[in-house]
């Protein structure tokens, strides 16, 4: 059983390596917004309890993210084990999650982390678009639609962009993430799960191989 986190900043390719990652392994994808997003969707008192925090503008609590966690961890899906992709993001998640883990006596997490060029990634990020209809990604410089207007993949001519793509907005994003997230790498540092570093710039089939070295080299351990 394998236990992956990913760290990163927003628009590293954490996403886009987890589903690969998933296929690849036979890894659940946990990621902590759709997690958030699926419990609400379900109606039951708990999602109702995350819609009120959410539509309050608040952070949802670790104990409940951390009860999400364990629950999903539970299904069947997640026996060969589970990738992490938004949890943990500050050290007190880290901690409540080391406390599951031995719990539930499952394996120490392989800890990942992406390294990035923040500029070049601000140029990346504030580019992107998607169909409004069936939500197809695309990039104003890498991946343009084959016909201009025109979505490949539904024939949508609607498209739109996120807010939090905007420049400033990304800044803003990576200060945060610097600020709680970056302090992870200390903390499991200091656990003996030494965050093992790949190039988030490389392309995405570049940054796959390097994660798969990196776990292949775990399991040679």
């Amino acid at each position: 059983m394998k236990i992956v986190i990913l760290l990163g900043p927003p628009g590293s390719g954490k996403g886009t390596q987890a589903k690969r990652l998933q296929q690849t392994f036979g890894l659940a994808h946990l990621a902590t917004g759709d997690m958030l997003r699926a419990e609400i969707a379900s109606g039951n008192a708990l999602g109702r309890r995350v819609k009120s925090i959410m539509d309050a503008g608040e952070l949802v609590p670790d104990h409940i993210l951390v009860a999400l966690i364990r629950s999903r961890i539970a299904r069947p899906e997640c026996r060969h084990g589970f990738i992490l992709d938004g949890f943990p993001r500050t050290v007190p998640q880290a901690e409540a999650f080391d406390r599951l883990i031995a719990e539930e006596q499952l394996p120490r997490p392989i800890v990942i982390e992406f390294t990035v060029f923040e500029p070049e990634l601000v140029n990346r990020l504030s580019g992107r678009f998607t169909c409004q209809t069936c939500g197809a990604s695309y990039h104003d410089h890498f991946h343009r639609p084959r016909v201009e207007g025109m979505c490949d993949f539904c024939g949508g001519h609607e498209f739109v962009r996120r807010a939090d793509d905007q420049p400033e907005a990304i800044r803003t994003r990576f200060r945060a993430y610097r600020e709680q997230t970056a302090p992870l790498l200390d903390y499991y540092k200091r656990t003996g799960d030494i965050p093992l570093e790949v190039d988030g710039m490389a392309d995405i089939d570049g940054v796959t191989r390097q994660i798969e070295a990196v776990l292949g080299g775990v399991a040679q351990r």
